[in-house]
């Protein structure tokens, strides 16, 4: 197979060969780099390319070609190879919102662009590293950390496509009834195992693998042994994963708990573009990897298990989870998101994971290659999965329920979508039916403005409306509003559960020391650095909440008196006369009776925040 391709084109010829050199020195041994003076002559050549097994990687045009603009150029090269990302090498000095680069993006001409002049190791290198990064993830991965072969319309194979995509595994997918798929299953023994079948690259296999083997397959943990902790988080979305950086850097015993995978919603986008301090935009799934990964490093406990009861005990918030266990902590952050509204019709409910899919799902856009799509919305999710999906579907058919998207999704996507030719715009219109054998073959519109209905062929349908928040569990635990979404700070008080003298903190629910952050809170601004930021109060907020009770507490020898004189004499050490087994009264976070009960050590349990007193010292 020959190496993939950086093909450069500069009139400037001295910059040209600069440039060259500067990439063969650190790419030569495994890309070529051929060179044309001229856009009438790159494209010839790139012509000729087309007609070979050679693929093309990156296509870099100077800004300052005469013979054609160069993003008119770019436009031509990318029909001819269109797997190349497309880049524009730009002249420093110009930070006016008028250069031609700033339009080139948003209208989705250009992928990338390279500063020059350039330093080799300081900027170019690695604005090419995460160039050829996107570009990889457009290929099938040359090394597969997971092999899965199953139907090409199973539920559950592309369940175990998206969840190895969102845990950032290289995977690769075969088909069952392809020769290639036949053969992994002869070399692995499988010809009569139940689909799908998951082959891991250290030679372990599942035939038919349930969650709870996947989950278990993929390293991380489904329960936490230590069963208390100084603050625990419930939900791995943006929010939940930042309280979790902050929570764990502060040294404070972190638990961080997700039901499906982590990432939340926002590891399902394929491109977030407005992010900040990412310029070309980043995948939901890398921005999770990264997240993951750096709470883990802090020391953030990182549990796959579902939540599915809150309580307060004493001083004690306790979730209980999906085995029936129970895990103790001095605060928690409720940061479980919400989930898409199902559209409730029958005959596509029925092919939920064959053809029909609820969010982006970023697995999938290869297999709909040369189709007709849709995607039902009108936020920047939809208008995200419907700007990714044109880059391989056939057609890509928004459907709109209002007049007009400009309402609710950013204007560099509106404009973006309304200059991508196989992007069409229905509004005013509604899906009411759905039909297919054993995957999504029609869907039934309906336009709204006449109530005329039409049946249109469909290989896919993409779900992104409404919002509900994952909040069933609480119960009556926390106050919530009518659609599930829970109050906090002021709203505590103004729904009258609020029971302590002392207001509620800003992100603080009902429940004293148990705070909510992102989507799942009522009010949130629903975007990916909001939730991060709310995370990153979130886990301020609670960190103030227990340095406050160790202002009040005191020092550890202070809890040796008061351990020895409950120990001698069955009394509180505070001398509130109150007897140690049963305190009485109410202090201002919410522990009934005595002070000495919102400590742990003595009676057993995890000291982790009591610890935190002699590191004090």
């Amino acid at each position: 197979m020959p190496r993939p391709i950086f093909f450069l084109v500069a009139e400037d010829v001295p910059k040209l060969q600069a440039l060259a050199q500067d990439l063969k020195r650190r790419y030569e041994a495994d890309y070529r780099i051929l060179e044309a003076a001229s856009a009438s002559t790159a494209l010839t050549m790139l012509g000729d390319l087309a007609n070979g097994e050679a693929e093309v990687a990156l296509l870099i045009a100077d800004e300052r070609l005469h013979e054609m603009p160069a993003v008119d150029f770019l436009a031509r090269a990318h029909a001819l190879h269109p797997g190349a990302k497309r880049v524009l090498l730009i002249h420093r000095g110009d930070w006016s919102s008028s250069h031609p680069v700033v339009a080139a993006r948003a209208l989705g001409k250009i992928d990338y662009h390279l500063w020059a002049p350039w330093h080799p190791d300081r900027f170019l290198y690695s604005a090419v590293g995460e160039c050829l990064a996107a570009w990889d993830k457009s290929r099938e991965p040359p090394f597969a950390v997971v092999r899965i072969v199953g139907g090409a319309h199973s539920p559950q194979a592309h369940w175990l496509r998206e969840v190895s995509s969102r845990a950032g595994l290289p995977y690769q997918f075969l088909e069952d009834d392809s020769e290639a798929g036949r053969q992994l299953l002869r070399d692995v023994g499988m010809e009569n195992a139940p689909l799908p079948v998951v082959v891991y690259y250290d030679g372990k296999v599942l035939a038919g693998p349930s969650e709870a083997d996947l989950i278990a397959g993929l390293g991380f943990p489904t329960s936490f042994d230590a069963g208390a902790c100084d603050v625990l988080i419930v939900g791995a979305g943006p929010a939940g994963l930042a309280a979790a950086v902050y929570a764990a850097s502060e040294g404070l015993t972190t638990v961080v708990l997700e039901r499906v995978m982590f990432g939340g919603q926002a590891g399902t986008s394929p491109l977030i573009r407005n992010y900040p301090g990412f310029p070309h935009g980043l995948a939901g799934a890398d921005l999770a990897v990264r997240v993951i990964e750096q709470a883990w490093l802090f020391g953030a406990n990182m549990v796959l298990t579902e939540a599915t009861k809150l309580t307060a005990r004493g001083p004690d918030r306790v979730v209980r989870v999906a085995d029936g266990s129970e895990i103790t902590a001095r605060a928690v952050v409720i940061a479980t998101g919400v989930t898409w509204r199902r559209l409730g019709i029958g005959g596509l409910e029925a092919l939920v994971g064959a053809g029909v899919y609820y969010g982006a799902v970023a697995t999938e856009a290869r297999a709909v290659e040369g189709q007709d799509v849709f995607v039902i919305g009108a936020g920047n999710s939809a208008g995200q999965t419907a700007i990714h999906l044109s880059k391989y579907a056939a057609s890509v058919t928004m459907v709109v329920r209002g007049p007009s998207l400009r309402g609710s999704m950013s204007e560099y996507l509106v404009t973006e979508i309304g200059k991508t030719g196989n992007i069409v715009v229905s509004l005013s219109t509604e899906i009411i039916d759905g039909s297919g054998r054993d995957c999504l073959e029609t869907l039934t519109l309906r336009h709204r403005q006449n109530g005329i209905t039409e049946v249109v062929a469909a290989s896919a349908l993409f779900v992104m409306v409404g919002a509900e928040p994952h909040t069933q569990w609480l119960e009556d635990s926390v106050a919530r509003d009518d659609e599930g979404f829970i109050l906090t700070g002021q709203e505590c008080s103004e729904s009258h559960r609020w029971q302590l003298e002392r207001p509620p903190r800003l992100l603080e629910t009902s429940m004293p020391a148990v705070f909510a952050a992102g989507d799942v809170r009522r009010g949130s601004v629903k975007r990916v650095a909001s939730a991060i930021g709310e995370g990153a109060i979130a886990s301020q907020l609670l960190h103030e909440y227990l340095q406050t009770l160790l202002r009040r507490q005191g020092t550890r020898a202070e809890y040796l008196v008061e351990d020895l004189l409950e120990g001698v004499f069955g009394l509180c050490g505070h001398g509130c006369g109150s007897p140690g087994d049963e305190p009485v009264g109410s202090d201002q976070d919410g522990a009934g009776g005595c002070d000495a009960e919102l400590w742990p050590g003595s009676r057993g349990e995890g000291a982790g925040v009591r610890d935190l007193v002699g590191a004090q010292r």
